[in-house]
């Protein structure tokens, strides 16, 4: 089978990412830079071949998808499995207060524990491998072709450690800022990365990178 190509773009900044405040499943829009990245990250893919756009069906990564579609003509398509993580009793509080409220199981989130789940959540592990299994389920469609996957920042993080061999343990060294452009290639054997963190369609914008928000 011939590989997939994947451009996969984590959703432009909301207020909420901001404030540092946990988004999880909550829907939650883009402000205006957020519009703003998202409309410099299609400028960036004019003129590539897209076969099609997947998107999580939160909000903030639908507004990125449809800037992206109003570009390419491609349409989004909705799908739910590259959600963010469900944070549970975590979504809509900010770091400090987690940190102050539930100290412990803040400490567990933190060490990157990947069987624990905030109450109601889901664990890195369950995020990997719904991450994992949705895209390897996508890219069959398109071998040979080239599809654009809008999703966030967890969801991002789990394509990095699969493409990379990363447990989900281990530190993250690498950056999930908003609106940058990542490339992997996809086969049955599984995923591979090409490029990361692309932002030069974003110089002269501080894009929040994921690990402070």
């Amino acid at each position: 089978m011939q590989a997939t190509r994947i451009i996969a773009i984590r959703h432009g900044e909301t207020a909420w990412n901001v404030d540092t405040r946990i988004q999880g499943q909550l829907d939650i829009g883009l402000n205006e830079t957020g519009h703003w990245q998202a409309a410099r990250a299609a400028q960036a893919l004019v003129g590539e071949t897209i076969h099609a756009i997947y998107a999580s069906d939160l909000q903030r990564a639908w507004e990125t998808a449809h800037a992206i579609s109003k570009i390419t003509g491609t349409l989004v398509q909705p799908e739910i499995g590259l959600r963010e993580r469900g944070f549970g009793i975590f979504q809509g509080r900010t770091f400090a207060e987690i940190e102050s409220t539930w100290p412990e199981e803040s400490r567990r989130w933190r060490q990157r524990d990947p069987y624990w789940a905030p109450e109601g959540g889901e664990s890195l592990a369950a995020l990997a491998q719904r991450v994992t299994d949705t895209t390897a389920e996508l890219a069959s469609r398109h071998p040979g072709e080239q599809i654009v996957l809008v999703a966030h920042g967890g969801v991002m993080d789990a394509l990095y450690r699969a493409a990379t061999g990363q447990s989900v343990q281990a530190p993250r060294t690498w950056h999930l800022g908003n609106a940058a452009i990542n490339r992997l290639l996809w086969t049955p054997q599984g995923l591979s990365l090409v490029g990361w963190s692309d932002t030069r369609h974003l110089d002269g914008d501080d894009a929040l990178d994921e690990t402070t928000t």
